[in-house]
């Protein structure tokens, strides 16, 4: 479904991606792991056109390197970024609503969906979302990307600073992201998440994929472990 070669990108002449292979199949969890600054987020942003990338990036065989990040989100690849971009003086349904890309089309994600899995936006559901918690920001980020019923979703650290508690909402509602038939890509720093929901995992070391395999195949790799993802 996504396919990345030899992706290369900068900020000014800063060479951060280094010739990124990876894929993502149809219905996988793939997560993409490594310490702060190796260019996990560059990597999803390269994808969505947010960074200017060299290489290739197919999606669904087409070619998007080089489209704007408008047609990459409408031929069905969804992105939540790690800032939590919401709109706060708009409440949360309509934060929800604006995710919709054409209401004449069917969808597997609906309104009632978003509000009957997370209780806590469904009685916030007129409040202005600048007002909600960090983790109920980042449930409404989530939901408003899954709105436009992308096929597959990049989701960039969705539980940098979150409570215990709101982790495991978050890989709950990853687990039934994937359940519904939409394959992710996860950047995430937290190992325990991504080894409990991932089908593979990439660790990815000065710009370039380090290692790719399944958490059980990392969990035996102490090397790896060691060198590239403890502290």
């Amino acid at each position: 479904m996504l396919e990345v070669q030899d992706l290369h990108a900068y900020y000014g002449k800063s060479h951060i991606l280094q010739g990124v292979d990876m894929y993502v199949d149809a219905g996988e969890v793939v997560s993409l792991l490594g310490r702060n600054g190796v260019g996990r987020s560059t990597t999803v942003k390269a994808i969505m056109g947010e960074v200017p990338p060299q290489g290739s990036i197919k999606f669904k065989d087409y070619d998007i390197a080089r489209l704007p990040s408008y047609r990459i989100a409408r031929l069905g690849l969804g992105y939540v970024p790690e800032n939590r971009d919401i709109f706060p003086g708009l409440t949360v349904r309509q934060n929800l609503m604006l995710g919709i890309k054409d209401p004449r089309h069917p969808r597997k994600w609906r309104l009632d969906d978003m509000l009957r899995m997370f209780p806590n936006l469904a009685e916030r559901a007129d409040t202005a979302a600048g007002v909600l918690s960090s983790g109920e920001q980042q449930m409404l980020t989530i939901c408003r990307t899954l709105m436009g019923d992308p096929e597959l979703v990049m989701i960039d650290e969705p539980t940098e600073g979150l409570a215990p508690i709101v982790v495991q909402q978050v890989g709950d509602l990853i687990v039934e992201i994937a359940r519904r038939g939409v394959a992710i890509l996860l950047v995430e720093q937290k190992l325990s998440i991504a080894m409990r929901i991932s089908h593979r995992v990439y660790v990815m070391g000065h710009g370039r994929i380090v290692f790719d395999g399944t958490p059980a195949e990392l969990n035996a790799n102490q090397v790896v472990r060691r060198e590239w993802l403890e502290v």
